[in-house]
């Protein structure tokens, strides 16, 4: 962090210095959230796509367009904001901590454990905050499901129930590159059922973890370059819970998206999910017996929430905080279902 954004561990006094690399339509998206937060202003801007630049230079006209990432690097920020495809996810945000910066990246945050925790150790060794998008947390819905859970007002959890059909897939050509990637519709959608359902209770252990991946329509064989386009997971836990999770792109299922999570208590359940095949708008639900009532609905602006809390949390002095191991226990489950 540059020393004349804050003090050491105090509130900065002048908005963030960010920079952001990869401006497509999340990147764009998240950049928006924060600096809508008054926290943080775009200083460099990388992205090979010109037409990419143009559009985020419309949100902030004053940075300056870098032409590499090692320049950007070079800017004296106080953060920046990973959103390219998964293969540079890992050296790009080691870089930045090893720059002294803050980092918030895309899921996934590598495309392994093994990476994973080669950044996690950065983050550790620099004091920086490491942040991951995993949006989905910060939505009403979820947050109310969570909230359930963790005062204990559905009981003993015994099963929890994921899914995320995208009906159009990635129109970008290294989402099914296994190299670049890291994987198909796992590491792309079912990292985020994964992360949620270790989040609803507080990221038990995950004893074993079953699993059957698809490239259209035919199942994928170890070894195999193919990326899954349907898989589905069992998760055993310690707790004895089991979470059963199934994702894919292009999949048949009658609208744009099925999004959602259902959780099974011994003394109720509760249930999230999208509204009419919306990748945007969400229900959260409690089941008692034959009895729904509703939690949440209607509109919520969710999606940026994650990135303007990074924002909040590095303006006020926030460093490396321990709880970036759970992209650890993340990505241990997503090497696990690859097999």
């Amino acid at each position: 962090m540059s020393e004349t954004a804050s003090s050491v561990g105090g509130v900065a006094s002048r908005p963030l210095r960010l920079g952001f690399t990869g401006v497509g339509w999340i990147g764009r998206h998240r950049m928006k959230a924060m600096l809508e937060t008054g926290f943080a202003e775009a200083v460099a801007l990388c992205d090979p796509a010109s037409a990419m630049i143009e559009e985020a230079l419309a949100i902030a006209p004053l940075a300056t367009v870098v032409p590499t990432y090692r320049s950007m690097l070079e800017q004296g920020l106080d953060g920046i904001v990973i959103a390219t495809p998964n293969a540079f996810h890992a050296e790009q945000a080691i870089a930045a901590l090893d720059s002294g910066y803050a980092v918030f990246c895309q899921k996934p945050l590598a495309r392994s454990r093994k990476e994973t925790l080669a950044v996690i150790e950065a983050a550790r060794r620099s004091d920086r905050l490491l942040a991951v998008d995993f949006c989905y947390r910060h939505t009403a819905g979820m947050q109310a499901l969570r909230e359930m859970v963790s005062v204990d007002r559905l009981g003993q959890i015994f099963a929890i129930d994921l899914t995320f059909h995208n009906a159009y897939g990635p129109d970008k050509d290294w989402f099914y590159d296994r190299a670049r990637a890291g994987g198909g519709c796992v590491i792309d959608l079912g990292v985020h059922l994964v992360d949620l359902a270790l989040w609803l209770l507080d990221f038990p252990e995950v004893v074993s973890v079953e699993s059957h991946l698809f490239h259209q329509s035919r199942p994928i064989h170890r070894g195999s370059e193919e990326v899954e386009d349907f898989a589905v997971a069992t998760l055993a836990l310690r707790t004895g819970a089991v979470v059963r999770l199934a994702c894919s792109w292009r999949l048949n299922a009658g609208r744009d998206a099925v999004i959602g999570a259902t959780v099974y208590g011994s003394e109720g359940g509760g249930a999230f999910r999208n509204v009419d095949g919306s990748f945007y708008d969400f229900v959260a639900e409690r089941f008692d017996r034959t009895s729904t009532t509703t939690l949440t609905s209607g509109p919520d602006d969710w999606g940026g929430r994650a990135a303007a809390d990074w924002v909040r949390r590095v303006y006020g002095g926030a460093c490396f905080d321990d709880s970036c191991v759970e992209f650890e226990a993340v990505a241990r489950v997503v090497d696990a279902i690859y097999g």
